[in-house]
């Protein structure tokens, strides 16, 4: 592979489209001396593609020299929670509940090869939508996860 061809490959990791998270808080869980704390940070989202579900996520962030250059690698600890916050309506697309579901959030967790992600899917029988997260790395992932059901519910006037 030509040096070209890995610095194409390696911004598109880099720079690959995350959605927006909304940072809420977050706790210090050990003191560094030089940069920032390890924290746990809690951040908001919207599912992009259903209104009214919004997720809470809560995940660990690396501190100390290489946390504050951005170069640290944040572990694979994550909890989440999705509330529906209004009527809910569901495109014919997530209605049809593709198996493998969608990517509704991805936050780079290292410098180029892990990354947090929350998957979405649609469980018809019951009504409800699933929101997975988890870990990933280009040669070895976490088994780690968090799973948070969000049933479909009539909204009040």
């Amino acid at each position: 592979m030509t040096i070209k061809k890995v610095l194409v490959v390696t911004s598109v990791i880099f720079f690959s489209v995350a959605l927006h998270a909304e940072q809420i808080g977050s706790v210090d869980t050990v003191f560094k001396v030089f940069g920032p704390d390890h924290k746990i940070v809690v951040e908001a989202f919207d599912d992009p593609d259903v209104k009214n579900v919004t997720c809470y996520l809560s995940r660990a962030k690396t501190g100390g020299i290489k946390g504050g250059l951005g170069l640290a690698e944040d572990t694979s600890d994550a909890a989440i929670s999705c509330q529906q916050v209004g009527p809910v309506e569901l495109s014919e697309k997530i209605a049809q509940g593709k198996t493998e579901g969608d990517v509704v959030f991805r936050k780079r967790t290292s410098l180029v090869f892990k990354k947090l992600q929350v998957v979405r899917f649609y469980d018809k029988n019951r009504n409800a939508l699933i929101y997975l997260s988890y870990s990933d790395k280009v040669v070895d992932g976490s088994p780690k996860n968090a799973l948070s059901a969000v049933p479909i519910m009539p909204w009040g006037k």
